[in-house]
């Protein structure tokens, strides 16, 4: 049963959690270093709800992919619940909505603070998450995951916080959002590079399927480095400690790119999705600190 559960909890996909973390911490800290008040409520829900829409976003596509067979035997990359019979296809579904169900009413409270702009914001989150491999326009089998990510994990994520917080939409608040998205779209990418010639051939047109290797290597360098390049705007605007204390984490994003393009695609890059991870977070916490500091 113990073995059950963390095989469960696994699924869940942890390590990855820092996607939904670093954009809500973020955007905090950006309302701070504006001079604003933020709301440690507005943080803990809009944590809750980003959390709850990735869990089930992970538990969705763990059970898609399985019934599409993009998941079987040969998969390289972690055991996924499904593939290994710990629960049906339908269960790990069934959890997957039941998470996206927690999530709305952890925005309840988001919506009597902000308003519509906050519902369509929640609604757009949930519907992309289910969509992101189910539906009949499923976002991963059409190469449109990397935008998913970017969208929901970069800019609705830091916007929306920042709106719940100062009421309104702010050109500093995009630029964040650009910054955390790249970061988090990495892993996907890598991901997506990984697993490409299992994509192929059910039919999973990831970019790395319609593109190649060569193109999603110059992907993921695009988006490893191009954060530190929008530090220029920080720089520009006044915000020099965070545009210079998030250069702490170049280092990262050169030893993830340079093992993506000097490793062919294999089991190697599970090493390398941590890496990226830990890029994500090491940045986007550097420039929390450097924000509320």
């Amino acid at each position: 049963m113990n073995s059950q559960v963390k095989s469960v909890l696994l699924a869940f996909r942890p390590k990855t959690l820092t996607a939904a973390l670093v954009p809500c911490l973020a955007g905090t800290a950006l309302v701070r270093a504006i001079g604003l008040s933020w709301d440690g409520w507005v943080l803990f829900y809009a944590l809750m709800a980003s959390f709850l829409i990735q869990i089930g976003t992970n538990l969705v596509n763990d059970a898609v992919d399985f019934k599409k067979g993009a998941d079987t035997e040969k998969r390289i990359g972690p055991q996924r619940i499904t593939q290994a019979g710990i629960m049906t296809a339908n269960q790990v579904m069934s959890l997957g909505s039941l998470c996206f169900a927690l999530a709305v009413l952890c925005g309840i409270p988001l919506v009597l603070k902000g308003g519509a702009v906050i519902v369509a914001i929640g609604i757009a989150s949930v519907l992309m998450g289910y969509a992101y491999t189910a539906g009949p326009f499923p976002l991963a089998y059409l190469g449109l995951g990397d935008l998913f990510v970017i969208l929901f994990f970069g800019l609705l994520a830091v916007m929306g916080i920042v709106y719940l917080n100062v009421g309104e939409w702010m050109p500093e608040a995009f630029v964040l959002g650009l910054q955390i998205g790249f970061h988090a779209t990495v892993l996907i990418a890598i991901n997506n590079l990984r697993d490409r010639a299992g994509d192929a051939l059910v039919n999973k047109k990831t970019l790395a399927v319609r593109f190649g290797v060569k193109f999603s290597r110059f992907e993921i360098a695009a988006l490893c480095f191009l954060p530190f390049l929008l530090n220029i705007y920080w720089w520009v605007e006044g915000y020099k400690i965070p545009a210079m204390v998030s250069l702490l984490a170049l280092p990262l994003a050169i030893k993830v790119t340079k093992n993506v393009f000097t490793t062919e695609p294999s089991a190697s890059y599970n090493k390398f999705l941590g890496q990226a991870a830990g890029l994500h977070l090491v940045f986007g916490l550097l420039l929390t600190l450097g924000f509320a500091f």
